[in-house]
């Protein structure tokens, strides 16, 4: 027993390392990458790839949540040895998520037969032309991801996040190794999907082979239980709202440009919306490798004070990173568009902040939500985001309308503020027993580490960083000052032991 807490506790901290090595590493290859495959697509074909990307991004709601439903339902099963049940819900899943991708193929073909209607009427014939290739592509990898969601789920419910994230990093170094050439050729965005399809494919390939010759993983097609189906279904619905949700705060908004202002004011929040999308991840990458040991700690005995506990020490480490970043988002983010996007890129810096700052608080309380998975209790979350996110559409069309992408960034903004700061908080400690006011002390405690780092941010403001070399030595300096002031005046020693503690284990091999 101990040497499997010992091997799960090793899986937890590779997994985390390795998720911000690949993060680190996809920055470094985005910060290279991405300015060249702007200017190779150019603005409108960018908003194009965009605008198409976010409808075909609904066909992921066609998942129903029964990916987190599995890892759930695994966990209950592997905790009581119960291998056969384990091998029906395998087969139950396998199933299940088949018939999602032959649904998702009819739906695609529907969308595709219908691309000009969809995207309205500021597309050229030619725009139209690329958007039916450039969809087509991507509701096959869609397709094809489907049955695939039952070999990771597997994967993340058995804690092999070695394998799991060495896979993403493979990805985040091939993809622009091959799609750069592609771009170069002058195939452009349909080049680009493409390449990008086979990539992903022979990753999800990998998945399975491994979940085959490693984890040998088994499956029943016999006795189709119907009622776990039922019970599954129930507390997938919920799930599947928050998937809805998550589709309407963060490409609703792209849709609603593409019709009433065309590709190029896509392409402007597209890119605001990609490095958003990037400063979500960086939280997800510590939160995502303890799903299966909420789970674990919730079918056991379900301590409100144990989960408090790891709810607390996974924000602060979260809010640490976070913050850093955020901070640095405001005092350095416009320069760096500008240098790195191009001056035709600016306003992302103003949509970006306005989608960033909102979006940290639920970001350092994302455990929650897993929390609520764990104790079938994210109804409640589910039905109140449905009715922000209606919200949200209401406000963004009319603001859209007006001021663009900045006025569609403001509407989801609100939505957020509103959702996860009050009504969120205001559920973690009356209804799912976390000690919200112990949480919000833990990260108050934060504050007098941040002024001196917000004095320099000021003070770099006015400084004119007209070249990468300057705006990297001021981040620099920035990043220096911040760490030592959080180190003496925020952090605490268990924060600084998951420091300490690698680097002495490397010095001590060396030795």
């Amino acid at each position: 027993m101990l040497k499997e807490k010992v091997s799960q506790l090793n899986q937890q901290k590779a997994g985390v390392i390795l998720s911000y090595s690949s993060m680190i590493l996809g920055y470094g290859i985005a910060i290279v990458y991405t300015p060249l495959m702007l200017r190779l697509l150019g603005q409108s074909e960018y908003g194009l790839y965009n605008l198409v990307a976010s409808v075909v991004s609904y066909l992921g709601l066609l998942n129903f949540g029964f990916g987190s439903a599995y890892i759930r339902y695994y966990s209950r099963y592997k905790v009581n040895n119960e291998q056969t049940n384990i091998d029906k819900l395998n087969g139950m899943f396998l199933i299940v998520f088949s018939i999602i991708g032959l649904i998702a193929l009819g739906a695609g073909t529907i969308l595709v037969l219908n691309t000009e209607t969809i995207l309205g009427n500021k597309l050229s014939m030619g725009e139209i032309s690329t958007a039916k290739i450039l969809m087509a592509t991507m509701i096959f990898n869609i397709v094809i991801s489907f049955p695939v969601t039952v070999f990771t789920s597997h994967i993340t419910a058995n804690e092999r996040y070695v394998f799991q994230k060495a896979v993403q990093l493979f990805k985040v170094l091939v993809n622009p190794i091959i799609v750069v050439p592609v771009l170069l050729f002058g195939y452009k965005s349909v080049g680009m999907v493409m390449a990008t399809t086979i990539i992903s494919i022979f990753a999800e390939i990998c998945n399975v082979v491994y979940c085959f010759k490693k984890l040998k993983i088994s499956f029943m097609f016999k006795q189709f239980d119907f009622i776990l189906m039922k019970e599954i279904t129930i507390f997938s619905s919920f799930i599947f709202i928050n998937i809805i949700i998550d589709q309407i705060n963060w490409n609703v908004d792209k849709f609603i440009l593409g019709r009433f202002h065309g590709t190029v004011a896509v392409a402007i929040y597209g890119l605001a919306a990609q490095l958003n999308g990037y400063y979500l991840s960086l939280s997800t990458a510590i939160s995502s490798v303890f799903i299966p040991q909420v789970n674990r700690m919730v079918a056991l005995n379900n301590d409100s004070d144990q989960l408090t506990d790891l709810f607390t020490r996974v924000g602060r480490i979260q809010f640490i990173l976070l913050s850093l970043i955020c901070s640095a988002i405001v005092f350095f983010g416009r320069p760096f568009i500008h240098l790195w996007a191009g001056s035709d890129y600016s306003d992302s810096y103003i949509i970006m902040l306005i989608l960033v700052i909102p979006v940290t608080v639920p970001l350092i309380q994302n455990l929650g939500i897993e929390i609520q998975k764990a104790k079938n209790m994210h109804q409640f979350r589910s039905l109140v985001y449905f009715l922000i996110a209606l919200g949200n559409v209401g406000l963004s069309i009319p603001l859209g309308k007006l001021y663009g992408g900045v006025g569609c960034a403001i509407g989801t903004a609100i939505s957020l503020l509103f959702g996860n700061v009050l009504i969120m908080n205001w559920f973690y400690h009356n209804k799912i027993g976390l000690d919200m006011k112990y949480f919000w002390k833990q990260i108050l405690v934060f504050v007098p580490s941040l002024l001196p780092p917000i004095v320099v941010g000021i003070f770099l403001l006015s400084m004119d960083f007209h070249s990468i070399i300057l705006l990297l030595l001021g981040g620099i300096a920035y990043t220096i000052v911040f760490s030592f002031s959080l180190w003496f005046l925020g952090m605490n020693q268990y924060e600084k032991d998951l420091i300490c503690k690698p680097f002495a284990k490397i010095l001590r091999k060396l030795a």
